[in-house]
């Protein structure tokens, strides 16, 4: 199993030195991959409920920075040699399917082919609002935009009439560095499910909190529909997102959650290995970056030698 580590790409830590001393030591210490997550803007007043984090609410305030994901992925992408870098999760329905297009390959390009796509749908209705989105539509959007990128990573004379997007003979360079960039649908419900079986490489959850059992059993329902859209379900893999805590002191175990010492979190993250996840990526859940930094350090100095 591979693993991945969040960068603080919010907050009072988002900067250029922290992103670039954060990516490097993950580089350093054998993480597999480095995240970023995806906000264009917070408004100071949501009524929509927050679904990845305990008590509904969104969890960095208006106030404090949001730096955007894709152009960190960029700068990134010259930080680093290898490992893999990853948006967790791209919301498209508020994009432009030909700009994000180009970012993205672009990225991988640049990267030589280290870029993970996930993609996202979408929570926050006021977001949506302010950028004169559709919310109410939004999957329908997504799924839309997700067949026109299959046709300009494909397509010289790119050619497509939708619902929402038409082009007409265009042409889109560059393609993806390698055959094809990854891409990881993200969502945990029923849609976001049938969207991975769909069109995704991988399904991509985020849960607060979720046994491995249960997640392997909703797994099995991405690949039942995979099946019926006559695609070999063992092409979409299983990877998720999980919040982590390191703890000095041994706590009483909780299935549907990572935290503990690290010998706790070993036996715990080898039942994420044993129903066949594919990409761990964790976010240290620790207010004050540098005691996060802590954190990962003795993640990788005392978890993941016994994960490999």
């Amino acid at each position: 199993m591979k693993l991945g580590v969040f960068l603080p790409i919010s907050g009072r830590a988002a900067g250029r030195e922290t992103l670039s001393e954060a990516a490097s030591a993950a580089e350093e210490w054998g993480f597999d991959s480095i995240w970023a997550a995806d906000r264009i803007v917070i408004p100071w007043d949501i009524g929509t409920a927050y679904p990845y984090a305990d008590g509904d609410e969104f969890i960095v305030p208006p106030d404090r920075p949001f730096l955007e994901t894709l152009t960190v992925l960029s700068f990134l992408a010259g930080q680093t040699q290898k490992v893999n870098l990853g948006v967790s999760v791209l919301v498209l329905p508020y994009r432009h399917p030909l700009y994000w297009g180009k970012v993205v390959t672009t990225i991988d390009r640049l990267s030589e082919g280290r870029f993970i796509l996930g993609v996202g749908v979408g929570w926050m209705k006021e977001e949506f609002d302010a950028m004169a989105a559709d919310y109410e539509r939004r999957g329908a959007v997504t799924d839309e935009q997700l067949e026109l990128w299959n046709r300009l990573l494909t397509d010289e004379h790119v050619g497509f009439d939708g619902d929402f997007y038409a082009v007409d003979d265009i042409s889109f360079e560059p393609k993806s560095f390698e055959r094809r960039i990854p891409l990881w649908v993200g969502g945990e419900g029923a849609p976001a499910r049938r969207r991975a079986a769909q069109f995704g490489d991988a399904w991509f959850p985020y849960h607060v909190d979720i046994s491995a059992s249960r997640l392997a059993s909703d797994y099995e329902d991405v690949k039942r529909r995979a099946k019926v859209r006559e695609r070999d379900p063992e092409e979409v893999a299983l990877s998720a997102c999980r919040p982590i805590e390191v703890c000095e002191t041994p706590v009483e175990q909780d299935p549907s959650r990572l935290a503990g010492t690290p010998e706790q979190l070993v036996d715990a993250i080898r039942e994420y290995q044993e129903i066949g996840v594919e990409t761990l990526a964790l976010q240290f859940m620790v207010p004050r970056f540098p005691d996060r930094m802590v954190q990962i350090e003795r993640f990788a100095a005392e978890v993941m030698p016994y994960l490999r």
